[in-house]
């Protein structure tokens, strides 16, 4: 029997899996947190809990943005731009009270004096930590980014921000001319070579493993979108040195991070960009990962609720959690796990 090439490729790629990884996503409106107009709040935390409190930190910044064309180096570029931690607090999960700015941008002159976005968090001994990216003034097209790591006693603030990056790109590509365009590249360098993103921080097998997303000096769009992808860093203190994988990048896809610990390993929602877009992976070592679901889309730059006990199930440490939906001002709304579609496929195979 002649097999054709999507039967072949089907095979080779293990396309024939069972739906314990397949899920959506729907999303609803919280309290507290709601569109408001010349408010930008964006690119939630994980959500961790304290006590009884849970909690979620994410980037706030006011007023219109202009891109980088309008020829004011002072003008605002984009939602993240001129824009501090925040962070924000709830009982159950759906009304949430803002807090206050957990982490300000830096005095003037330093890597992080322009912008402080994106953050993560991670409780660990007794502290907080966040993990976020940085810009410093003036924000262009080539302006390389960074990311640092603050540190707090309690998880409301204020975390004190490093001194220096705790991760940089490698900046091993070669800009073409003086002309501020990023696309315009001699040699492209690695997949980092540009900007390090969307950090985020586990202690794992007695480590620490920070993930990020890369992007490419003369980034080009292939045949899923962007070509950006993710990087690993590990260390033994919390505080770095963090030295990136050798196996670096650790996956072809992917905008922002978002991954979870299950059963010793790492397990990861790719939700665009590139050709494994809206993937489910799992990675047995945290580095090599592998398709497990396809999915229909799913939360904007996903923060989940991270529980302090292990994972018992694929897709625990996606149950629930906070995203962003971008409608003029961007807002935050709740993400919760559905696997109706995978529960009806496994109630039917037990009575078949």
């Amino acid at each position: 029997m002649k097999k054709s090439a999507a039967t072949i490729r089907a095979e080779e790629r293990n396309y024939y899996q069972g739906p314990e990884w397949f899920c959506t996503f729907p999303t609803n409106p919280i309290k507290g947190l709601e569109r408001e107009e010349g408010i930008h709040r964006r690119d939630p935390s994980s959500v961790i809990k304290v006590d009884d409190t849970y909690y979620v930190y994410y980037t706030k910044s006011y007023g219109p943005h202009v891109g980088f064309s309008s020829g004011d180096l002072s003008a605002k570029v984009f939602p993240w731009d001129y824009a501090e931690i925040w962070v924000a607090t709830s009982k159950d999960g759906w009304t949430w009270e803002e807090q206050n700015v957990a982490l300000k941008r830096g005095e003037p002159g330093r890597f992080d004096d322009r912008s402080v976005f994106t953050a993560e968090i991670l409780k660990y001994d007794g502290k907080y930590y966040l993990v976020y990216q940085t810009v410093q003034d003036p924000y262009v097209n080539r302006s390389f980014e960074n990311i640092a790591i603050a540190v707090s006693d309690s998880p409301l603030g204020p975390f004190v921000g490093s001194d220096e990056p705790i991760l940089t790109p490698t900046m091993d590509g070669e800009w073409d001319g003086d002309e501020d365009n990023r696309f315009l590249v001699k040699k492209k360098g690695s997949f980092d070579s540009h900007k390090v993103h969307d950090p985020l921080l586990f202690h794992y097998r007695d480590k620490f493993y920070l993930y990020y997303k890369g992007e490419r000096m003369g980034e080009e769009m292939y045949m899923g979108g962007r070509e950006t992808m993710w990087g690993l860093a590990i260390a033994d203190k919390i505080e770095g040195p963090y030295v990136k994988s050798e196996y670096n990048p650790v996956t072809n896809s992917g905008h922002e991070t978002c991954l979870w610990q299950y059963d010793g390993g790492m397990a990861a929602f790719l939700r665009t960009d590139g050709v494994e877009k809206n993937t489910i992976q799992f990675a047995p070592d945290g580095i090599n990962f592998e398709i497990k679901s396809v999915i229909p889309s799913g939360p904007i730059a996903p923060g989940p609720y991270r529980p302090d006990e292990p994972t018992t199930y694929p897709l625990e440490g996606m149950k629930w959690g906070l995203s962003h939906k971008l409608d003029g001002w961007g807002h935050l709304v709740r993400f919760d796990l559905s696997t109706h579609q995978a529960d009806i496929y496994k109630r039917k195979s037990k009575f078949n």
